[in-house]
């Protein structure tokens, strides 16, 4: 069991055997995922020729989010890692950082090659802003007041367009931006003085999605023939929410504070207010 726990505790010192670990890792998994994607994802659209595809105004931007997103979900994760195999503040951040914006440049390129994408200026902008603002925050407070998190449920306009939006539930999971809500998840106790009362581990989450969104360009879908059919009116959708941050629940075991830190990337489950086009509405549970 002490072997356990020490394996969960953050060295002190550089641990060798740690960072060749995590850097092998973390090149496997680089590479692996990118020739395995190559040949299975871009099989059958592979171009050959590189092109560049502009994409910024598709999707009410819900791509971009997830970009966002995931640059600095990389970013967190890669500079965690290295912090706990002993690798000093600076340059973990630098690998964290190098790691998810090359890594997430590698698809970048795929997509360059593939004759049903290219490669998007906007999508790497959007890479390069989710690892920004992970570094930012490390800088400038040493930690994450400012949370990046994800949410997602199944919506009902899958069936309508299952080729695009998925036909499974794990397609529908990735494809189907109307059930995907990204979130801001601040911490009010963060930026209070320290003798305040609030609890440290309550936050609030301010939520983006689209609701009845088919298509990536074009706002309005019909579905169905001439004489019946049904219309479909894309709309972003805001949302205010509570959340709770992980990290802050006080723990004494490091399996949980790193089971806490990896589960804190999603939003959990909490009432809603949402603001759309369409007015106000409230969820009672929202995920």
């Amino acid at each position: 069991m002490h072997g356990q726990t020490r394996f969960f505790e953050r060295d002190t010192t550089f641990n060798q055997n740690r960072f060749i670990g995590t850097s092998a890792t973390v090149g496997v998994f680089w590479v692996g995922s990118i020739v395995a994607l190559k040949e299975v994802w871009y099989k059958d659209s592979w171009s050959g020729k590189f092109h560049t595809f502009n994409d910024a105004n598709q999707w009410m931007q819900m791509d971009k989010a997830g970009h966002v997103f995931a640059g600095s979900f990389i970013a967190d994760n890669v500079y965690s890692t290295y912090r706990w195999s002993g690798v000093n503040k600076r340059t973990s951040l630098i690998l964290g950082a190098a790691t998810s914006f090359g890594y997430l440049a590698s698809f970048e390129t795929l997509d360059g090659f593939s004759d049903q994408w290219g490669f998007s200026w906007s999508d790497l902008t959007a890479n390069g802003i989710g690892v920004g603002w992970f570094a930012a925050q490390e800088m400038l407070w040493d930690e994450q007041r400012i949370r990046l998190k994800y949410s997602v449920h199944l919506s009902p306009y899958a069936q309508y367009r299952p080729n695009i939006l998925g036909s499974t539930v794990p397609e529908r999971l990735l494809k189907d931006y109307n059930g995907q809500t990204y979130w801001l998840s601040v911490n009010p106790s963060m930026f209070m003085p320290s003798s305040t009362r609030f609890p440290k581990w309550l936050n609030i989450g301010i939520g983006y999605s689209v609701d009845e969104k088919l298509r990536g360009v074009e706002n309005t879908f019909y579905y169905g023939d001439s004489e019946s059919h049904e219309v479909f009116h894309a709309r972003r959708q805001y949302l205010l929410s509570l959340d709770v941050d992980l990290t802050r629940i006080p723990v004494k075991k490091p399996w949980l504070k790193t089971l806490f830190k990896t589960l804190n990337h999603i939003k959990l489950p909490f009432p809603a207010v949402e603001f759309s086009s369409s007015g106000v509405g409230f969820h009672g549970v929202y995920f």
